[in-house]
């Protein structure tokens, strides 16, 4: 995502996010560096695998923590709970739909950090949700995609909690 883009999120998806940040820095990293010490005292290091695959660990949660700090301090969290009453579609809404194939799909619109298809979770900015933002309940749109186009009919757009 471009810095000049924000970072939106859901309240749900900034608190697990900063959870997981949390256990990096308080739980996964100081047990971490009290293991590689005890490995380095255990003599040479270039053949102890507990520490070779500590330090590399160490890295992955180092990096972890400074994506989960930069996309933290970059979020802009949007409630849908405090939303006023609208039946057009915006981030953080819920949305029923009827796709071409007749197949109703319920789908919720959530920042790039918290997509879950098995919830379905999709981001703000992928064609879906880019297709029906603005939309109104009731309006057909068309989402153009590789295998042609396709109606889909807005049923309900409503703004719940998305924990």
């Amino acid at each position: 995502m471009p810095n000049s883009t924000k970072n939106y999120m859901t309240p749900g998806g900034w608190n697990r996010m900063r959870q997981e940040l949390h256990e990096l820095v308080t739980k996964e990293r100081p047990a971490l560096t009290q293991m590689i010490n005890w490995a380095a005292g255990n003599g040479d290091r270039s053949e102890n695998g507990d520490y070779i695959y500590g330090k590399k660990r160490l890295r992955e949660i180092d990096r972890r923590i400074r994506f989960l700090t930069k996309r933290l301090e970059n979020a802009e969290v949007v409630d849908p709970e405090l939303r006023e009453a609208t039946d057009q579609v915006f981030f953080s809404a819920t949305v029923t739909i009827l796709r071409g194939d007749g197949c109703e799909q319920t789908i919720s619109i959530v920042g790039v950090d918290e997509i879950d298809l098995a919830r379905g979770h999709i981001s703000w900015i992928s064609p879906l949700a880019r297709t029906l933002t603005k939309a109104r309940e009731g309006d057909t749109v068309v989402l153009r995609g590789p295998a042609g186009d396709e109606d889909i009919e807005i049923l309900a757009v409503m703004y719940v909690s998305l924990a």
